[in-house]
Protein backbone atom coordinates (compact mmCIF):
# COMPACT_ATOMS: atom_id res chain seq x y z
CA UNK A 1 0.00 0.00 0.00
CA UNK A 2 1.25 3.48 -0.85
CA UNK A 3 1.56 6.15 1.79
CA UNK A 4 -1.51 8.03 0.61
CA UNK A 5 -3.57 4.83 0.48
CA UNK A 6 -2.46 3.92 4.02
CA UNK A 7 -3.44 7.37 5.29
CA UNK A 8 -6.85 7.24 3.59
CA UNK A 9 -7.45 3.74 4.97
CA UNK A 10 -6.65 4.86 8.52
CA UNK A 11 -8.88 7.93 8.31
CA UNK A 12 -11.82 6.00 6.83
CA UNK A 13 -11.50 3.32 9.51
CA UNK A 14 -11.43 6.00 12.22
CA UNK A 15 -14.58 7.65 10.84
CA UNK A 16 -16.32 4.26 10.76
CA UNK A 17 -15.22 3.62 14.35
CA UNK A 18 -16.63 6.96 15.54
CA UNK A 19 -19.96 6.23 13.80
CA UNK A 20 -20.31 2.73 15.28
CA UNK A 21 -19.21 3.59 18.79
CA UNK A 22 -21.40 6.71 18.87
CA UNK A 23 -24.38 4.48 18.03
CA UNK A 24 -23.53 1.85 20.64
CA UNK A 25 -24.67 3.82 23.75
CA UNK A 26 -27.90 4.66 21.92
CA UNK A 27 -28.40 0.98 21.13
CA UNK A 28 -27.78 -0.21 24.70
CA UNK A 29 -29.81 2.60 26.26
CA UNK A 30 -32.78 2.28 23.88
CA UNK A 31 -32.38 6.01 23.22
CA UNK A 32 -33.72 6.12 19.66
CA UNK A 33 -32.05 7.07 16.34
CA UNK A 34 -30.71 3.52 16.08
CA UNK A 35 -32.52 0.29 16.93
CA UNK A 36 -32.46 -0.38 20.68
CA UNK A 37 -31.25 -3.50 22.45
CA UNK A 38 -34.85 -4.34 23.45
CA UNK A 39 -36.40 -3.70 20.04
CA UNK A 40 -37.67 -6.56 17.80
CA UNK A 41 -36.76 -9.10 16.56
CA UNK A 42 -36.98 -11.02 19.82
CA UNK A 43 -35.74 -14.37 21.10
CA UNK A 44 -32.58 -16.33 20.45
CA UNK A 45 -30.15 -16.03 23.35
CA UNK A 46 -27.78 -18.33 21.45
CA UNK A 47 -27.55 -15.74 18.67
CA UNK A 48 -26.76 -13.00 21.18
CA UNK A 49 -24.06 -15.05 22.88
CA UNK A 50 -22.53 -15.88 19.50
CA UNK A 51 -22.44 -12.19 18.57
CA UNK A 52 -20.68 -11.34 21.84
CA UNK A 53 -18.24 -14.20 21.26
CA UNK A 54 -17.43 -12.95 17.75
CA UNK A 55 -16.39 -9.60 19.21
CA UNK A 56 -14.55 -11.04 22.20
CA UNK A 57 -12.61 -13.73 20.34
CA UNK A 58 -11.55 -11.57 17.39
CA UNK A 59 -10.67 -8.64 19.64
CA UNK A 60 -8.51 -10.81 21.90
CA UNK A 61 -6.92 -13.03 19.26
CA UNK A 62 -5.89 -10.19 16.94
CA UNK A 63 -4.18 -8.41 19.84
CA UNK A 64 -1.79 -11.32 20.48
CA UNK A 65 1.81 -10.66 19.36
CA UNK A 66 2.09 -14.08 17.67
CA UNK A 67 -1.02 -13.40 15.59
CA UNK A 68 0.27 -9.95 14.65
CA UNK A 69 3.52 -11.48 13.42
CA UNK A 70 1.66 -14.14 11.44
CA UNK A 71 -0.51 -11.52 9.72
CA UNK A 72 2.28 -8.99 9.14
CA UNK A 73 2.54 -9.80 5.42
CA UNK A 74 -1.11 -8.98 4.69
CA UNK A 75 -1.51 -6.52 7.57
CA UNK A 76 1.77 -4.55 7.83
CA UNK A 77 2.63 -2.47 10.92
CA UNK A 78 1.41 0.94 9.61
CA UNK A 79 -2.16 -0.37 9.24
CA UNK A 80 -2.11 -3.02 11.96
CA UNK A 81 -3.93 -0.90 14.52
CA UNK A 82 -6.40 0.49 11.99
CA UNK A 83 -7.29 -3.04 10.89
CA UNK A 84 -7.80 -4.02 14.53
CA UNK A 85 -10.13 -1.06 15.01
CA UNK A 86 -11.96 -1.96 11.79
CA UNK A 87 -12.62 -5.52 12.96
CA UNK A 88 -13.86 -4.27 16.34
CA UNK A 89 -16.16 -1.73 14.69
CA UNK A 90 -17.49 -4.32 12.23
CA UNK A 91 -18.19 -6.85 14.98
CA UNK A 92 -20.12 -4.28 17.02
CA UNK A 93 -22.04 -3.16 13.92
CA UNK A 94 -22.94 -6.82 13.29
CA UNK A 95 -24.03 -7.19 16.91
CA UNK A 96 -26.34 -4.17 16.77
CA UNK A 97 -27.77 -5.35 13.43
CA UNK A 98 -28.41 -8.97 14.35
CA UNK A 99 -29.14 -8.71 18.09
CA UNK A 100 -32.22 -10.62 19.30
CA UNK A 101 -34.14 -8.80 22.02
CA UNK A 102 -35.00 -10.53 25.30
CA UNK A 103 -37.35 -7.88 26.70
CA UNK A 104 -38.34 -9.59 29.97
CA UNK A 105 -37.80 -7.08 32.79
CA UNK A 106 -35.15 -7.74 35.44
CA UNK A 107 -35.53 -4.38 37.14
CA UNK A 108 -37.28 -1.12 36.34
CA UNK A 109 -36.86 2.12 38.26
CA UNK A 110 -39.98 4.26 38.12
CA UNK A 111 -39.07 7.19 40.39
CA UNK A 112 -38.05 10.08 38.10
CA UNK A 113 -35.33 11.35 40.42
CA UNK A 114 -33.74 7.92 40.78
CA UNK A 115 -33.95 7.36 37.03
CA UNK A 116 -32.15 10.66 36.50
CA UNK A 117 -29.42 9.69 38.98
CA UNK A 118 -28.87 6.34 37.26
CA UNK A 119 -28.71 7.95 33.82
CA UNK A 120 -26.15 10.39 35.24
CA UNK A 121 -24.03 7.46 36.41
CA UNK A 122 -24.37 5.89 32.95
CA UNK A 123 -23.20 9.12 31.33
CA UNK A 124 -20.27 9.23 33.78
CA UNK A 125 -19.19 5.81 32.55
CA UNK A 126 -19.26 6.98 28.92
CA UNK A 127 -17.29 10.14 29.79
CA UNK A 128 -14.76 8.01 31.66
CA UNK A 129 -14.28 5.80 28.60
CA UNK A 130 -13.69 8.76 26.26
CA UNK A 131 -11.48 10.72 28.67
CA UNK A 132 -9.31 7.65 29.29
CA UNK A 133 -8.46 7.44 25.59
CA UNK A 134 -7.36 11.08 25.67
CA UNK A 135 -5.10 10.53 28.69
CA UNK A 136 -2.96 7.99 26.84
CA UNK A 137 -2.85 8.84 23.13
CA UNK A 138 -6.24 8.77 21.46
CA UNK A 139 -4.84 8.84 17.92
CA UNK A 140 -2.33 6.07 18.60
CA UNK A 141 -5.01 3.91 20.24
CA UNK A 142 -7.20 4.09 17.13
CA UNK A 143 -4.51 3.90 14.47
CA UNK A 144 -4.35 7.47 13.17
CA UNK A 145 -0.90 8.22 14.56
CA UNK A 146 0.57 5.13 12.90
CA UNK A 147 -0.75 5.94 9.42
CA UNK A 148 0.21 9.61 9.77
CA UNK A 149 3.81 8.77 10.72
CA UNK A 150 3.98 6.36 7.78
CA UNK A 151 2.63 9.07 5.47
CA UNK A 152 5.35 11.44 6.70
CA UNK A 153 8.03 8.76 6.25
CA UNK A 154 8.86 8.75 9.94
CA UNK A 155 9.42 5.60 12.04
CA UNK A 156 6.81 4.58 14.57
CA UNK A 157 7.74 4.93 18.25
CA UNK A 158 5.52 3.33 20.90
CA UNK A 159 3.74 5.65 23.32
CA UNK A 160 5.60 5.36 26.64
CA UNK A 161 3.84 4.18 29.77
CA UNK A 162 3.08 7.23 31.92
CA UNK A 163 1.32 7.17 35.28
CA UNK A 164 -0.85 10.29 35.45
CA UNK A 165 -4.33 11.65 36.19
CA UNK A 166 -6.93 8.84 36.36
CA UNK A 167 -4.17 6.28 35.90
CA UNK A 168 -2.77 7.20 39.31
CA UNK A 169 -6.04 5.99 40.87
CA UNK A 170 -6.94 2.95 38.75
CA UNK A 171 -4.96 0.88 36.24
CA UNK A 172 -7.81 0.49 33.75
CA UNK A 173 -10.04 3.59 33.88
CA UNK A 174 -11.40 2.90 30.39
CA UNK A 175 -12.55 -0.58 31.37
CA UNK A 176 -13.96 0.79 34.62
CA UNK A 177 -16.01 3.21 32.51
CA UNK A 178 -17.21 0.30 30.36
CA UNK A 179 -18.38 -1.62 33.44
CA UNK A 180 -20.21 1.42 34.82
CA UNK A 181 -21.86 2.04 31.45
CA UNK A 182 -22.91 -1.59 31.08
CA UNK A 183 -24.57 -1.99 34.46
CA UNK A 184 -25.89 1.48 35.35
CA UNK A 185 -29.34 1.43 33.77
CA UNK A 186 -32.80 2.22 35.14
CA UNK A 187 -34.30 -0.46 32.87
CA UNK A 188 -32.54 -3.81 32.95
CA UNK A 189 -33.99 -6.48 30.68
CA UNK A 190 -32.78 -10.04 30.15
CA UNK A 191 -31.25 -8.98 26.84
CA UNK A 192 -29.38 -6.09 28.43
CA UNK A 193 -28.27 -8.43 31.23
CA UNK A 194 -26.88 -10.93 28.71
CA UNK A 195 -25.02 -8.14 26.91
CA UNK A 196 -23.65 -6.65 30.14
CA UNK A 197 -22.54 -10.03 31.51
CA UNK A 198 -20.92 -11.11 28.25
CA UNK A 199 -19.06 -7.85 27.73
CA UNK A 200 -18.00 -7.77 31.41
CA UNK A 201 -16.47 -11.22 30.97
CA UNK A 202 -14.56 -9.88 27.98
CA UNK A 203 -13.35 -6.90 30.03
CA UNK A 204 -11.83 -9.12 32.72
CA UNK A 205 -10.30 -11.60 30.27
CA UNK A 206 -9.05 -8.86 27.95
CA UNK A 207 -7.40 -6.85 30.72
CA UNK A 208 -5.66 -9.99 31.99
CA UNK A 209 -4.07 -10.48 28.56
CA UNK A 210 -3.25 -6.77 28.34
CA UNK A 211 -1.54 -6.77 31.72
CA UNK A 212 0.54 -9.79 30.78
CA UNK A 213 1.73 -7.95 27.67
CA UNK A 214 2.45 -4.76 29.65
CA UNK A 215 4.50 -6.68 32.20
CA UNK A 216 6.48 -8.21 29.34
CA UNK A 217 7.14 -4.91 27.51
CA UNK A 218 7.33 -2.36 30.35
CA UNK A 219 8.84 -4.66 32.96
CA UNK A 220 9.65 -3.64 36.54
CA UNK A 221 7.99 -0.18 36.41
CA UNK A 222 4.66 -1.80 35.57
CA UNK A 223 5.09 -4.45 38.26
CA UNK A 224 5.63 -1.65 40.78
CA UNK A 225 2.56 0.14 39.40
CA UNK A 226 0.46 -3.02 39.87
CA UNK A 227 1.59 -3.26 43.48
CA UNK A 228 0.37 0.26 44.24
CA UNK A 229 -2.76 0.80 42.11
CA UNK A 230 -5.83 -1.41 41.83
CA UNK A 231 -7.12 -2.60 38.46
CA UNK A 232 -10.71 -1.31 38.65
CA UNK A 233 -11.37 0.17 42.09
CA UNK A 234 -10.17 3.79 42.32
CA UNK A 235 -8.48 3.30 45.68
CA UNK A 236 -4.76 2.85 46.20
CA UNK A 237 -3.61 -0.35 47.83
Amino acid sequence: MGRVAVLIYGVVVYIAFVAVFSALPLFVGNLGIVRGIDAPPTGGIAVDLALIAVFGVTHSVLARPAVKRALARVNPPPVERSSYVLVASASFALLMWQWRALPEVVWHIETPVLRGVVWLVTATGVVLIVSSTLLTNHFDLFGLRQVWLHFRGRPYTPVPFVERSLYTRVRHPMMLGVLVWLWATPDMTVGHLVFAAGMSAYVFVGTAFEERELRRTVGAPYDDYRQRVRAFLPFRK
